[in-house]
């Protein structure tokens, strides 16, 4: 009988949360072709159409965020926590799941507890250094736990990496590539391109500074790929000057990153665990703003990439058109320090990082395998 039958992937909320659960999906699809992948979300989510849209089933729990600090909604967490557990319960039974695996957020919570109750084995992967009080959750209840930096702290953790997709880890970013990547966007094919993006919403003062930068990096004919995100487009597009020295692309939000990150030579980004893992796995240099708020581990998530030569990194209140101009701009002017930092971008990479956590739900499997679930067999 074979080990692994159906697997239960829950990740929701962002693409930091979603994109991993979905790398591991095809991973699982490529090694195990019979398996029955399922992923678990929400219906609001940003999962809501990625997943159908790579061709895997999504079912839903509700959407019960977990407050930061104490706030009179904490009262209603235990409540609608119970209804979001029994929904990932019923997933987990009409999926006769053998294993569950967590990405962290929300909608990790209820499938942990479910899980638990009902004696199915759980999987736990940490994208950041620090991790989450899902996660931190999530550890406690299980030995076979991944995450994506040494210094993370939950019990037992092996070390993987975060997972990617297989057209981050074949992509092609050779000229021809870039060049054809590039027309596909309406840019220049010919043009050095500034990619800047600030993750699925956006991020108000990359937005900002770039709008205020136009004029000068154009000037210098860099052309620019800007993803503002969905409520940002329409005024970064109104904010930028007329009669730019090179093209100015703008789109709401960019569903096929493979594609622009083809496209591009140089990124301006905010520094998600999954942005700094799928440009080193590239080999993209970028510039990397780290998000100001929370417990810094944003600038965590940049440092190894930027200690090996293949990013540079400055605080969200140091960046500048001024600092554009003097930083980004003099790498775009130098192919030699370009490749230079590509090639560093890669060293830092894990492109097996799928395939070792396939490994621990395998492993998982077979201890389930050994001592049977509670709820009803197939």
């Amino acid at each position: 009988m074979p080990v692994l039958k159906s697997v239960l992937l829950a990740g929701g909320g962002t693409a930091g949360h979603v994109e991993p659960a979905l790398a591991v999906a095809d991973a699982l699809r490529a090694t195990h072709p019979r398996v029955e992948v399922t992923l678990l979300g929400t219906a609001t989510g940003l999962e809501a159409r990625l997943v159908p849209a790579r061709g895997y089933p999504l079912m839903t729990v509700p959407r019960v965020p977990l407050p930061r600090r104490p706030t009179p909604s904490l009262l209603t967490v235990p409540g609608r926590l119970a209804g979001a557990v029994r929904a990932a319960g019923q997933a987990i039974e009409q999926t006769c799941a053998d294993v569950v695996v967590g990405f962290g957020g929300y909608v990790s919570v209820p499938a942990y507890l479910a899980a638990r109750r009902r004696g199915v084995p759980v999987v736990v992967h940490e994208a950041n250094p620090v991790p989450g009080v899902a996660n931190r959750l999530g550890a406690r209840l299980t030995s076979f736990v991944a995450v994506s930096y040494p210094d993370t702290p939950l019990p037992g953790a092996r070390l993987t990496g975060i997972p990617l997709r297989p057209a981050i880890l074949t992509l092609d970013r050779s000229p021809a590539a870039a060049r054809a990547a590039r027309v596909a966007y309406g840019l220049d094919p010919d043009r050095r391109t500034l990619l800047v993006f600030g993750g699925s919403q956006g991020a108000r003062r990359i937005n900002e500074v770039m709008v205020a930068a136009a004029g000068t990096v154009t000037g210098a004919g860099v052309q620019v790929l800007h993803a503002a995100g969905a409520r940002n487009a329409g005024e970064v597009t109104a904010g930028l000057p007329a009669g730019l020295g090179a093209p100015y692309v703008v789109r709401p939000y960019l569903d096929d990153m493979p594609s622009a990150y083809a496209a591009a030579d140089l990124a301006l980004c905010r520094s998600g665990a999954l942005t700094c893992a799928e440009l080193a796995a590239v080999g993209l240099p970028a510039g990397y703003v780290p998000l100001p708020h929370g417990n810094g581990e944003q600038r965590r998530n940049a440092l190894p990439t930027v200690a090996a030569g293949g990013g540079l990194l400055v605080e969200d209140s140091r960046l500048t058109p001024g600092w554009v101009e003097s930083e980004l701009l003099t790498v775009l002017g130098d192919p030699g320090r370009l490749a230079a930092m590509s090639k560093a971008a890669v060293g830092s990479a894990r492109p097996d990082a799928a395939d070792r956590i396939v490994d621990l739900i395998v492993e998982a499997a077979q201890i389930r395998r050994r001592s049977p679930p509670r709820h009803a067999a197939r």
